[in-house]
């Protein structure tokens, strides 16, 4: 509302002077110029004596009456060349001057008007005009006063609208924070607003998405963890026959037929516990905080991962003023091994993990490789689950697509996000950072 207000006051009030200057156009354009209005009406005494007391005279008492004017008036009164007067005006003007009618000119605060048209009146010459100047005309005051009149009626106009609009606004701002709330996926908090807003079927339309949203995420989330307790009772089973197959009938099963079967075995097993650990971090809001060493915990990621290098070059580099983190040690340790996992997987020969502290006091994690990288524009769905660039699948590539979604929402609780580029060692790199209290 802060911001909104000035805003909308700037917009009326530039709306009332673009309507003010477009009036005096309009008025000046087919009635006359309004200034000049108000000019003739201050210099109406001067231009009441030319035309009642001056013409009136005959031929010749003219000339006397006018010194008569000239001498109770602190007013000017001259005769000069018509050429001279013709000099100083413009066309339309100038057109007036000639039909004998009384010429303002504003901004000399005088006017102009011709002794004789036809020699019949006043002792003259038809090229005589008379110049009348020191005239007591002041427009600056009635400008003030119609702008005065013009930020009146502006205001009087916000008044109302302020009024009218506050609940409007927030109303919207309800809606704003309920739209940043679902982004963080709380769908539970409704929107509360009145029925006389007009706001109010947004609002009911956003509850209802609100809601539907989270009961599919609800049975999302329960089908998702069902399926994956479910399949652990066969897949022990299946594990356990494969066993007692395997010692009835020693010697006459393929081994390699076996082996492959278990192998299928572990694979699912794996999976499932994948499944099971997503959906876990989906259900969990609160963190198990404490101050974990960085050195021993660098230390048990080298060992986690050190039998998956298969001769690739490992390197830790450390910064300076590292001591400990504040974070939940098991799901940081599980970001940094998926992450890790997956470097080792796409890297050629190199890994590199890096700690820093930034300036703000958090601390910075960027996992790096030597591999192919990530193309542009799939960096954002390698966090969807079982999303792989290597659409294979197969058991030599390995992975189910669900480690990185994992390590996504492990840094998500701690409140960072993970963030992908192009590492100098020529692969991809991932990038978070965890903020320090």
């Amino acid at each position: 509302m802060n911001r909104l207000l000035p805003r909308f006051f700037a917009l009326v009030m530039l709306s009332v002077t673009v309507a003010a200057v477009a009036t005096y156009f309009a008025i000046s354009y087919w009635f006359g110029d309004p200034l000049e209005e108000i000019a003739r009406k201050q210099s109406a005494a001067q231009i009441f004596l030319l035309e009642q007391f001056v013409d009136k005279a005959g031929s010749d008492e003219w000339l006397v009456r006018l010194n008569k004017v000239r001498d109770v008036s602190n007013i000017t009164y001259e005769l000069i060349p018509l050429n001279v007067a013709q000099a100083s005006l413009d066309t339309k003007k100038n057109a007036q001057l000639m039909a004998g009618g009384v010429v303002l000119d504003v901004s000399g605060k005088s006017f102009y008007r011709r002794v004789d048209l036809h020699g019949e009146r006043y002792i003259g010459s038809e090229d005589d005009v008379i110049h009348v100047q020191g005239l007591p005309i002041d427009v600056g005051l009635a400008v003030r006063v119609e702008a005065l009149r013009y930020v009146i009626v502006a205001l009087f106009l916000l008044i109302p609208i302020i009024f009218w609009s506050r609940s409007h606004w927030r109303a919207l701002q309800k809606l704003s924070r309920a739209a940043d709330e679902f982004g963080e996926g709380k769908f539970g908090n409704k929107i509360v607003i009145n029925d006389n807003d007009a706001v109010q079927p947004l609002a009911q339309c956003m509850n209802t998405m609100a809601h539907r949203i989270e009961d599919l995420l609800s049975a999302h989330k329960t089908l998702l963890h069902s399926v994956s307790h479910e399949l652990r009772t066969p897949i022990a089973r299946l594990e356990f026959g494969l066993e007692l197959l395997r010692e009835e009938a020693e010697g006459t099963l393929p081994e390699a037929r076996v082996a492959g079967m278990q192998a299928d075995l572990a694979e699912l097993n794996a999976l499932v516990s994948e499944l099971l650990d997503l959906t876990k971090l989906d259900r969990q809001q609160d963190l198990n905080v404490t101050c974990v060493p960085i050195d021993e915990m660098l230390k048990q990621l080298h060992n986690s991962v050190g039998h998956k290098l298969d001769n690739r070059k490992f390197t830790i580099r450390a910064g300076e003023n590292l001591n400990g983190i504040i974070a939940d040690q098991k799901l940081l340790m599980r970001a940094l091994s998926n992450l890790l996992l997956n470097a080792i997987k796409y890297g050629n020969q190199q890994v590199l993990l890096s700690v820093q502290v930034l300036e703000g006091g958090a601390i910075e994690f960027a996992v790096e490789d030597d591999g192919p990288g990530i193309p542009v524009d799939q960096r954002a769905a390698i966090f969807d689950p079982f999303f792989r660039l290597d659409q294979s699948r197969d058991r030599h590539t390995g992975g189910f697509g669900l480690g990185l979604t994992i390590a996504q929402k492990a840094v998500q609780l701690h409140g960072g996000e993970i963030q992908i580029g192009q590492s100098e060692l020529g692969g991809a790199k991932f990038l978070f950072s965890i903020a320090q209290p």
